[in-house]
């Protein structure tokens, strides 16, 4: 019966995501601009490309981590807002951040005590989260800078960023080249399409970690949440799954039904509280399958998104605290954001009966993601 429910709303929404691009008044020329972003220390330039559909959405995407600086969406009157967290300067995004709008990599979210064995070598990696590795370490993909280059694609702007992580970097082994090609399409959906190649058996597991605020400012706990998840998997004190796969069912998990971010999160524990799980996406896997939808009801915005990774880690900006001051002054206070981070799950590296992370020569990884953006 939740199911239904859920493969009737998705229905809805895709109707209504249709609507904004098939009745436009207006039409804006569609492209991509490329401006300076500044330099780092050593000297590196830092592009930033401005990605317009043929409906005025604008995502902003620079060369460091490949960030998402900006994506601009209309609301029900048809006004544009900037729906991620950031800064309006290279310079801030320098001092340190919880991964705005970044790439992660080469594994995204945690691995238990910065450790695992593959192909009967033990990797040691660095322990930056608590005991634990996260995001790729000290300087994973978001501290990377990306080579640039403007694609032709017929459904809308594109820009791709390639990146080859020599061996060893951040512990890790192989050669791995990995290509990231960002598409505003002129259906409203921002589409991510990661590749990666490597040389010798290395663990990945992309992601892309933009914080989302569908009202643009304050907290996210009136945003109104649905997933296509029946499961999820349960974690120990410091983030890394117990190995257990859990229903959903009579826990603050449950979004089968919509339910706001506020609603139960209390009841989700931890020091502080909040979500910061690993959804199971029905099918996931399989091919590009809806996996989340949020709402916001003073604006009217939606964002959906569709991914071909098994999972997805929902996060509601738990540890922003205050001390981060972004865009246009905006200080970023807890819960001010919330992100949907498509993936393999955590710590898969040491969780046999997890879906593997594993890439080998001669094999490519491959993941598309998509956030679709439309009005209620």
């Amino acid at each position: 019966m939740r199911i239904t429910t859920i493969a009737l709303a998705l229905a809805v929404g895709t109707l209504l995501m249709t609507l904004p691009a098939d009745t436009a008044s207006a039409r804006t020329q569609s492209g991509i601009v490329r401006a300076d972003f500044g330099k780092l220390e050593d000297g590196t330039r830092i592009d930033l490309f401005t990605l317009t559909n043929k409906n005025g959405l604008v995502a902003r995407v620079m060369t460091y981590g490949g960030i998402l600086t900006e994506f601009h969406t209309p609301d029900r009157t048809g006004k544009p807002g900037d729906i991620t967290l950031g800064f309006d300067n290279l310079a801030a995004y320098l001092k340190g951040h919880p991964f705005f709008g970044a790439l992660t990599g080469r594994v995204a979210n945690r691995i238990a005590k910065g450790k695992f064995s593959l192909d009967g070598k033990e990797y040691t990696l660095a322990v930056n989260n608590g005991p634990n590795h996260l995001h790729g370490g000290v300087k994973g993909f978001d501290k990377q800078v990306w080579k640039p280059e403007i694609r032709q694609n017929p459904e809308g702007p594109s820009l791709a960023l390639t990146y080859r992580s020599k061996d060893g970097e951040e512990g890790y082994p192989g050669n791995l080249d990995v290509t990231v090609v960002y598409t505003l399409t002129d259906r409203n959906a921002l589409r991510i399409e990661y590749t990666a190649k490597t040389d010798r058996a290395t663990p990945v597991n992309l992601t892309h970690h933009a914080y989302f605020n569908l009202a643009g400012k304050g907290d996210v706990l009136g945003h109104e949440v649905l997933f296509n998840a029946t499961r999820y998997t349960p974690v120990d004190p410091t983030s890394i799954p117990t190995g257990e796969i859990a229903s959903v069912v009579g826990t603050p998990f449950d979004f089968l039904t919509p339910h706001t971010i506020g609603e139960r999160i209390r009841e989700t524990g931890g020091d502080p509280y909040g979500y910061d799980h690993n959804l199971i996406v029905e099918n996931g896997g399989a091919g590009l399958t809806f996996a989340a939808r949020v709402y916001e009801p003073t604006t009217g915005r939606v964002l959906e998104m569709h991914t071909t990774e098994p999972g997805f880690q929902f996060y509601t900006g738990n540890y922003l605290d205050g001390t981060l001051t972004g865009k246009g002054g905006t200080v970023y206070g807890v819960r001010n954001g919330f992100c949907l981070e498509a993936q393999h799950y955590p710590d898969s590296i040491n969780q046999p009966k997890f879906p593997s992370v594993i890439l080998r020569p001669g094999e490519t990884y491959r993941q598309t993601t998509e956030y679709r953006a439309f009005v209620r």
